[in-house]
C-alpha cells in the first residue's frame, strides 16, 4: 500500500520504489522483533533510513519533503532546498498571501483522509501546485510533493523566438536575450548570452538557474560572474510574459551600459589618446568592423603611410585571409569579453604570416574589438640574420671541401711545372709556357686560400693584441690606397679590451673592407674607422639572437658611399657574389672577412640605407686569460730554406694518386729513397717490414686510415721517426685536432723547392749531405 501511495503521489515509480523499500524494510524488521518477542526498546524508536528516497527525488530533480505526525520535517530533496532556503517544514514555509493556512489546512485533511491537494501556491514570482499523500507502514509520515505550475504555450513560442534566427539577430547587434520560467530557471537563451555567461555559445543552458551567472558590487551595479575584471555593468530589462502574472514567466532582454562608468565619447576620447602614445600597435574596431582608430605604431608593423587609416581590417591582409579575420572580428566584437590570435599575412609582407591579436572590449562606446600588432621588422631582420649565418656555414663547409680537393689539384700541377723547369732553361720555346702555367696556378691557389678563409679552414697565427695598434699599422696603407678624393678619419674608444686574433689576417681585414668603401665612393668622401668597446649590457639591450652577451671591443668601418640595396644586403658575404662589373672583382673579399673573423670567434653585420653609405661592424671577444693558460703548441711550419741535396729514405703515405706521383718524383730527383703507400694501413706494413725509414711524409685525411692514426701507432715501434704531414686542410684546424708532438706541416698547394726544404727541415741534418 505504501508503494502505491507513493506512486499516486509524485507519479514515479523508480522514486517509489525506493520510497518504499526503506519504509517497508524498516517496518519488516520491527514486525520481525515483535513476533520473537525480542524486539529491543531501541529498535522501537529506530529513525527510518531516507537516503534512498531522497537520492531517488534527486534523480527525478523532484521537490519532494516527508513530515511526521508532529509536522518535524523527515527528509527533502535538493530542489525543495532551493525553492525553500534552509529547509523549513511544509506547515510553515514561507508563501505569499494565506498560502501558510492553506498548507496547514491540507496537512489536516491528509492526516483524516489520507490525501490532499492545494493548487496555485504562490512565493514571489515561483507558482507551486501541491499534493500531500499520508504514507508509511503505519500511516504515520506526510508525503509533500510540489510541482511548478506550467505556464501557457506562450513560453514555448517565445523560446523558440530567442533560439532560432531572431535571436542570432539580437547578438549580432549586442543584445542578450533569455526566456526565464515564473521559478527564475531558464528556458531558453540566444547565443550572445549563452557566451558571455559560460564562455561557449553552443552550451545548453535550460533549467538552470538564471540569477547564478550574475553578481552584484558595492554600488548595485550587476555583472556577469564570470567576467571578473568588466568595468561595464549589465543593463536587464524584464518583460512579463502575461500581464495578469507580473512574477511569472519573463523575457529578459540584456545590454551593455558602457554609460555607467563615464561619458562613453569621454571615455573614448581618453582611451585613443593613452593608445596612441603605447610602443606597440593597437586598434579598435565597432561591431561592424570598421576601424574606429589606429595608433603610429600600429600603422608601422602594418606598413601604412602617416595619416592612413583604412576602413577594415581586412584592407591590410591579403585577399586569401580577409574572410577569416572578418568572421574573427565579428565573433570578438558580439561575444564575451575574451582574447585571442590569428595568423594572417600583411599586404606589404605576404610572404611572411604574421599574429594578429584581438579582444572584445565593452564600456568603450562604439569600440568593440581591440586588435594588436606587433611591430617584428626587428624580429625579421634577426631572424634573417640568423638564416643566413646558417646558409653561411653550409656554404663555408662546401667551400671548404672544394678548396682542400682544388688543393690536391693544383699541387700536381705546380710539381709537374716544377719538373719540366728543372729540364729547360730561360730562352726555350717551353720555358715562358711552363712559367704561364705556374703562374695561373699559384693565382688559383691564392682563391683557394681566400676560399678557405671563407670557410674558416686557413691557417691563423693567433696573439693577444689592441685594436688601436692594428689600426695603426695599417693606416699608412690606407692612406695610399683611398686616394686623394677619399679622407680616412680614425678614432678610438677608451677601456677597450684585448683580443685575440692575428694581426695580419686583422689587417687584411681592414683593407678589405676600406677598399670596398672606396670603391662605392667614385666621387670621393669620408672613410671613417672607429674602435670602442662594447659590455655585455649593452649586448642585452640589442637584443639579438646571434651576438650572445659578452664584452667585446668593436671596430666600425663606415664609408659615406651609395649604400647596398637591401636586397642585396644578405648575400654580400657570399663567395663570388659581387655588385662590381665583370673583370673588377672576385666576390672573395667580403667573404675572406667573415671567414676570418668568424675564425677568430668574433661576429660582422653589415648596415646601410640606400644612398647614405654602409657600415660594416666587427665585434671580436674581450680575450680574458684562465689562471695558469698557456699558448697551445702549433704545429711548426718549417722555415724557408735555400735547396739542398738529401739523402735518405722517405716513407710518402698519400692517397691522391697525381700528388703522390709528384712528390715522389720531386724527392727521388733530390737524390732521397722514396717507398710509397697509398693510406695508413699501407703505410703501418711498410714501416714493420724492416726497412730503415729515416722520414714520414704523410697526408692528413685518407680513407681507411687516417694520418694522425697512422703517426700514433707508427710511434709505439719507432718514437722518435720524424713526421711532416701535407694537408689542403687549415694548420689551425689540424693543430686542434692532432695532439702528437715533433711533427711539422706542410700546406697544400706546394712547390717542389717547397717540398724539398719541408722535408730537409723535418727529417733533420742527418738526412742531409
Amino acid at each position: 500500500m505504501c508503494a502505491g501511495i507513493v506512486i499516486w503521489g509524485v507519479g514515479d515509480v523508480a522514486l517509489a520504489s525506493g520510497f518504499a523499500a526503506a519504509v517497508v524494510g524498516l517496518a519488516g524488521l520491527a514486525h520481525l522483533f515483535r513476533r520473537s518477542n525480542v524486539l529491543p526498546d531501541a529498535a522501537q524508536d529506530i529513525v527510518p533510513d531516507w537516503t534512498i528516497a531522497r537520492a531517488a527525488a534527486d534523480a527525478s530533480a523532484m521537490a519532494i519533503a516527508v513530515t511526521d505526525r508532529t509536522g518535524k520535517l523527515m527528509c527533502a530533496s535538493d530542489l525543495y532546498g532551493e525553492w525553500f532556503p534552509g529547509y523549513p517544514a511544509p506547515p510553515v514555509l514561507p508563501l505569499d498571501r494565506n498560502g501558510a493556512d492553506r498548507l496547514a489546512e491540507a496537512g489536516r485533511t491528509a492526516w483524516r483522509d489520507g490525501d490532499a491537494k492545494v493548487d496555485d501556491l504562490a512565493r514571489g514570482a515561483l507558482r507551486l501546485d501541491l499534493r500531500v499523500a499520508r504514507t508509511g507502514r503505519s500511516e504515520d509520515f506526510l508525503l509533500w510533493h510540489f510541482t511548478p505550475v506550467k505556464q501557457s504555450s506562450m513560453i514555448d513560442e517565445f523560446a523558440r523566438l530567442v533560439n532560432g534566427e531572431s535571436g542570432a539577430a539580437l547578438g549580432d547587434a549586442g543584445v542578450m536575450a533569455a526566456i526565464i520560467g515564473a521559478e527564475g530557471r531558464l528556458r531558453a537563451a540566444n547565443p550572445a548570452f549563452v557566451g558571455r555567461a559560460t564562455g561557449r555559445a553552443e552550451t545548453d543552458l535550460t533549467g538552470r538557474d538564471f540569477a547564478a551567472y550574475f553578481r552584484r558590487d558595492d554600488d548595485g551595479r550587476i555583472f556577469f560572474v564570470r567576467e571578473a575584471g568588466s568595468i561595464v555593468p549589465i543593463g536587464i530589462f524584464r518583460v512579463a510574459l502575461r500581464q495578469d502574472q507580473p512574477d511569472g514567466a519573463a523575457l529578459i532582454i540584456m545590454i551593455d551600459q558602457p554609460g555607467d562608468v563615464g561619458g562613453s565619447g569621454s571615455v573614448l576620447s581618453y582611451v585613443e589618446a593613452v593608445i596612441a602614445l603605447l610602443p606597440f600597435g593597437l586598434a579598435m574596431a565597432d561591431r561592424d568592423g570598421r576601424l574606429l582608430f589606429v595608433n603610429n605604431s600600429f600603422s608601422r608593423a602594418a606598413g601604412l603611410s602617416h595619416g592612413q587609416k583604412p576602413t577594415y581590417p581586412g584592407d591590410l591582409v591579403v585577399v586569401e585571409d580577409q574572410a577569416a579575420l572578418a568572421a574573427a572580428v565579428r565573433r570578438y566584437a558580439i561575444g564575451p569579453q575574451i582574447s585571442g590570435d590569428i595568423a594572417v599575412r600583411l599586404r606589404v609582407q605576404p610572404d611572411e604570416p604574421v599574429a594578429l591579436s584581438l579582444a572584445g572590449v565593452r564600456g568603450l562606446g562604439e569600440a568593440a574589438v581591440l586588435l594588436g600588432l606587433k611591430d617584428n621588422s626587428e624580429e625579421s631582420k634577426l631572424k634573417r640574420q640568423v638564416a643566413q649565418a646558417t646558409k653561411m656555414q653550409a656554404v663555408g663547409q662546401l667551400a671548404g671541401g672544394v678548396a682542400h680537393d682544388f688543393n690536391n689539384i693544383l699541387t700536381a700541377i705546380i710539381g709537374h711545372c716544377d719538373l719540366m723547369m728543372m729540364r729547360h732553361t730561360p730562352g726555350d720555346s717551353d720555358y715562358d709556357d711552363i712559367q704561364q702555367i705556374k703562374s695561373n696556378s699559384n693565382r688559383a691557389a691564392s682563391l683557394t686560400r681566400q676560399l678557405l678563409a671563407f670557410s674558416r679552414q686557413q691557417t691563423l697565427r693567433p696573439q693577444v693584441l689592441q685594436l688601436p695598434d692594428i689600426v695603426a699599422d695599417v693606416s699608412n696603407l690606407l692612406k695610399r690606397l683611398l686616394g686623394e678624393t677619399v679622407k680616412l678619419e680614425v678614432s678610438h674608444g677608451r677601456n677597450l679590451g684585448q683580443v685575440r686574433a692575428d694581426p695580419g689576417q686583422l689587417e687584411q681585414v681592414i683593407v678589405n673592407l676600406a677598399v670596398n668603401g672606396r670603391d662605392a665612393m667614385p666621387e670621393g668622401g669620408v672613410l671613417s674607422i672607429k674602435t670602442y668597446a662594447v659590455t655585455t649590457a649593452q649586448v642585452r639591450e640589442m637584443r639579438s639572437t646571434v651576438l650572445p652577451p659578452a664584452d667585446y671591443t668593436a671596430l666600425r668601418i663606415s664609408d659615406t658611399g651609395t649604400g647596398i640595396p637591401p636586397d642585396l644586403l644578405p648575400k654580400i658575404f657570399e663567395p663570388f657574389f659581387t655588385t662590381k662589373e665583370v673583370g673588377k672583382g672576385t666576390g672573395l673579399g667580403l667573404s675572406t672577412v667573415y671567414g676570418i673573423v668568424k675564425q677568430s670567434g668574433g661576429f660582422i653585420f653589415a648596415e646601410s640605407e640606400p644612398g647614405n653609405g654602409a657600415s660594416f661592424v666587427l665585434y671580436l671577444p674581450v680575450y680574458v686569460a684562465a689562471p695558469g693558460e698557456q699558448e697551445p703548441p702549433a704545429i711548426k711550419s718549417p722555415p724557408p730554406r735555400r735547396e739542398s741535396w738529401g739523402t735518405g729514405t722517405i716513407l710518402l703515405v698519400e692517397d691522391e694518386d697525381m700528388v703522390r706521383a709528384v712528390a715522389e718524383r720531386a724527392l727521388t730527383r733530390q737524390g732521397y729513397t722514396v717507398l710509397t703507400a697509398c693510406d695508413g694501413e699501407q703505410g703501418l706494413e711498410v714501416l714493420n717490414s724492416g726497412q730503415q725509414i729515416d722520414l714520414l711524409l704523410s697526408d692528413v685525411v685518407m680513407p681507411n686510415m687516417d694520418g694522425p692514426s697512422m703517426v700514433r701507432q707508427a710511434r709505439h715501434t719507432h718514437p722518435d721517426l720524424p713526421v711532416v704531414f701535407m694537408s689542403g686542410y687549415a694548420e689551425e684546424q689540424l693543430r686542434k685536432s692532432i695532439d702528437i708532438p715533433n711533427v711539422s706541416f706542410l700546406p697544400k698547394p706546394f712547390s717542389v723547392a717547397q717540398l724539398s726544404e719541408a722535408v730537409r727541415a723535418g727529417a733533420g741534418p742527418e738526412v742531409a749531405e
